[in-house]
């Protein structure tokens, strides 16, 4: 509807009512007092009686009221609905969406597991052979080599592979051992349906609720081998200038750097394709396989050369221009603009107790409401100037600084390579492709 609305395709909205429009206050708010003038829109609201073209009709006035109420009402519905989720978990129930490798719903009661015999032999497999001493790449490639299918290839026909993390996943799951595992990650609130990993003391664990696959005595010994421990990485022994940039241009995966012995000369260093490097056996990617030294002394000489060709004192600008991570100023806009609203929607509110349109007792509830979402936006809005002052490089010395360093090649870090460099690609057939940070960069670079 919107791409229609942009291309001049429609100029009437209707809907059955304004929850149908949307619940977010400010959302709904945003396109009816905003977007949809802008765009010259009629919007119409048929059971509440709101037609925006109709400039005495007093529906209209009402209408934040009725989307802070819906707004309410979904944010009570999705309380409802996490407790009752979370009561069910807690007595054993399974909520999930999809059951894990090797388990079903029970087509009688879809909160029960029952044993999918198929998916159990391959999560068999996988226990015997680490409990028989395998790592998770020789049991990784004994799948991918035998085609044993992952949950996606099997359920959805999804062509996919088996990789370390998948059956790193399976080997510590208690699931297997007829216990219960939920509420691991959970949505950060009901307009935001991203997740995130809640700790472990919030896991809703119940044990004995299923017919276990692996007998305890294996999933404990399996638990105490290196295999599936959870170690943090290590930091890094050796720091390259070219840390984090490398990329395959292929497969798009990141490029690491190896080191490998020789005897009485010092480590060979060289680059490899991620991807390939754990897929090797299936041929996902090829090696990718350059002389470190020599590639970056390549790209090192390269970009001097092309900031030869470039005036300094523009480079100096981009980079200013370019420090700053996060648009602030559209964040800022944005906040400033929902404050604005809910400031209109107090004074159209309090119009509407003196008219005596709603009660007393609801002018309060919504007046609190929205008081604090106003101090919460406030609040926001001055941690992001903060953060804007620390992030904004005012600092001419020392941009300069950071230019002639480079140009000089001295000095060099990883850190200045990032602010000048976004990614390096490296092709199979050996060409390197050097996306910049800035846009005139970009223009002129060419190939490596």
């Amino acid at each position: 509807m919107i791409e229609d609305i942009e291309q001049d395709k429609v100029n009437m909205v209707v809907t059955k009512d304004l929850s149908r429009l949307g619940r977010d206050y400010l959302g709904t708010g945003e396109y009816i007092e905003k977007w949809f003038p802008e765009k010259n829109i009629r919007y119409v609201s048929i059971n509440d009686g709101i037609d925006t073209f109709s400039s005495s009709n007093a529906n209209n006035d009402i209408a934040p009221f009725k989307s802070i109420l819906n707004d309410m009402y979904s944010k009570d519905l999705s309380k409802k609905i996490r407790t009752a989720l979370h009561t069910m978990q807690k007595q054993g129930k399974w909520v999930g969406a999809k059951a894990a490798l090797g388990y079903m719903k029970d087509p009688n009661n879809k909160n029960h597991l029952v044993i999918c015999e198929e998916e159990a032999e391959i999560v068999k497999t996988i226990f015997n052979m680490a409990y028989a001493g395998n790592t998770v790449g020789d049991i990784k490639h004994y799948l991918n080599d035998n085609h044993m299918p992952t949950a996606n290839g099997r359920r959805y026909n999804k062509s996919s592979f088996w990789e370390n993390k998948t059956v790193k996943q399976i080997l510590r799951n208690e699931v297997y051992i007829g216990n219960t595992v939920q509420n691991k990650r959970s949505k950060i609130n009901y307009k935001n349906s991203k997740l995130r990993v809640n700790p472990k003391e919030e896991w809703n664990i119940v044990k004995n609720t299923h017919e276990p696959i692996i007998d305890k005595k294996i999933f404990d010994a399996v638990q105490k081998m290196v295999i599936v421990q959870r170690y943090s990485r290590n930091e890094k022994k050796h720091e390259f200038l070219l840390d984090g940039l490398l990329f395959c241009y292929e497969c798009k995966h990141r490029i690491g750097i190896k080191a490998k012995k020789r005897k009485n000369k010092a480590a060979y260093l060289y680059t490899i394709c991620n991807n390939y490097r754990r897929n090797s056996k299936i041929g996902l990617c090829t090696s990718h396989s350059f002389g470190y030294d020599t590639l970056e002394k390549r790209i090192l000489q390269y970009i001097e050369n092309l900031f030869l060709q470039i005036d300094t004192n523009k480079i100096e600008t981009n980079i200013k221009n370019s420090l700053t991570k996060y648009d602030y100023k559209k964040l800022l806009e944005k906040i400033e603009c929902d404050i604005n609203q809910i400031n209109d929607n107090l004074d159209k509110m309090y119009l509407e107790k003196i008219n005596n349109k709603i009660s007393e007792e609801m002018y309060d509830r919504i007046y609190n409401k929205l008081t604090q979402q106003k101090k919460q936006k406030t609040e926001e809005c001055e941690t992001i100037r903060n953060k804007q002052k620390e992030n904004m490089y005012d600092n001419e010395k020392e941009i300069r600084k950071i230019v002639h360093e480079f140009l000089r090649l001295e000095k060099l870090s990883p850190e200045i390579m990032r602010v000048i460099i976004n990614r390096i690609e490296l092709h199979q057939d050996r060409q390197i492709d050097i996306i910049f940070n800035f846009r005139r960069l970009n223009e002129i670079s060419g190939k490596c």
